[in-house]
């Protein structure tokens, strides 16, 4: 009895030791292993966090690329310059509206204004500019004949209206004896005022004359008008001083007159007259048909500088398209 309870307390203490020696094991080998978890995802949290600096770097670089290319594609190839030698008004204004459609195209326009009507001829025919823009047919036929000169049409862009406006009288019936009206002296231009003059009754000029008229034309004046013949540009700066002017379109516009508001009277769109003079991109002969010169006219007609010219000039100038 005493040897059997002996054997049973030896038989409890090996059990418990055996399940504290478990236990004991557990413990240890637990502690270690959260730690490697950790440590683990440590490793590729570092591991993540340079790939997405890598993916971002890379995605930068490639929209910097792209950019690059788009830019490369839409960069447009320089055609070189395109001297242009023109009045103030319209034509310097006009061609300022063309300047960046001809950017568009590769072609930079560079734009000089002159206050005469020789000076713009003269540096085409010497190749100092490519082109000017103030001037009608009549008077490019003119001035070649008279001074030597090979310049021809290119193109043509508007006409302006010729017309009478207010001196120091508003009214053509209000005219009485010795009243003065001032015109151009250039040879197209006079005859162009004095056939507006005579369709409103003023004068009457010899049959046949038309587009040569001078004064030493006029064959019946009835209230002995004086018609005093001034350079272009100078008929505007006495309107206050004689009873009326009549101007080219560009020089009414200057002056601050309208055509449809001002003039007493003008050409109209369907007269022989206003298909004549039609303003024109002239060049020297044998340039017509270069490129630049080609660039230049098709821009001056395109939709976008029919629209300027429609919207800004109040129907002193008439787009010939």
């Amino acid at each position: 009895m005493k040897k059997r309870f002996i054997a049973a307390i030896l038989t409890a203490t090996l059990a418990l030791g055996v399940l504290t020696a478990c236990g004991g094991s557990g413990n240890d080998t637990t502690a270690p292993a959260a730690e490697d978890a950790a440590e683990a995802e440590a490793e590729d949290t570092e591991a993540t966090e340079p790939a997405a600096e890598d993916a971002a770097q890379e995605e930068a670089a490639a929209e910097e690329t792209e950019a690059e290319e788009t830019a490369d594609e839409t960069a447009v190839e320089s055609k070189g310059t395109i001297t242009v030698a023109a009045s103030a008004t319209p034509h310097a204004e006009i061609l300022e509206q063309a300047k960046p459609l001809l950017a568009a195209q590769g072609w930079e326009l560079e734009v000089t204004v002159f206050n005469d009507y020789v000076l713009p001829n003269q540096v085409v025919e010497s190749g100092e500019f490519d082109a000017n823009y103030f001037q009608h047919i009549p008077y490019l036929d003119s001035f070649n004949e008279e001074q030597g000169t090979h310049l021809v049409n290119a193109g043509g862009i508007h006409y302006e209206p010729f017309g009478i406006y207010p001196g120091t009288k508003s009214d053509l019936a209000a005219l009485e004896k010795g009243d003065v009206i001032a015109v151009p002296n250039d040879t197209t231009n006079e005859a162009r005022a004095l056939l507006l003059l005579q369709d409103n009754g003023i004068i009457t000029l010899k049959d046949g004359v038309g587009l040569e008229a001078t004064v030493r034309d006029i064959v019946d004046n009835p209230n002995e008008i004086e018609i005093q013949e001034l350079e272009a540009a100078q008929v505007p700066r006495v309107k206050d001083e004689v009873a009326f002017v009549v101007l080219n379109g560009n020089y009414a516009l200057e002056a601050g007159f309208s055509v449809a508001k001002d003039a007493v009277a003008y050409e109209q769109a369907d007269s022989e007259a206003a298909k004549t003079y039609v303003n024109v991109i002239a060049v020297k002969e044998g340039n017509e048909n270069n490129e630049a010169v080609t660039a230049l006219v098709d821009v001056l007609l395109s939709d976008e500088i029919t629209e300027y010219i429609n919207s800004t000039y109040d129907g002193g100038v008439i787009p010939f398209k």
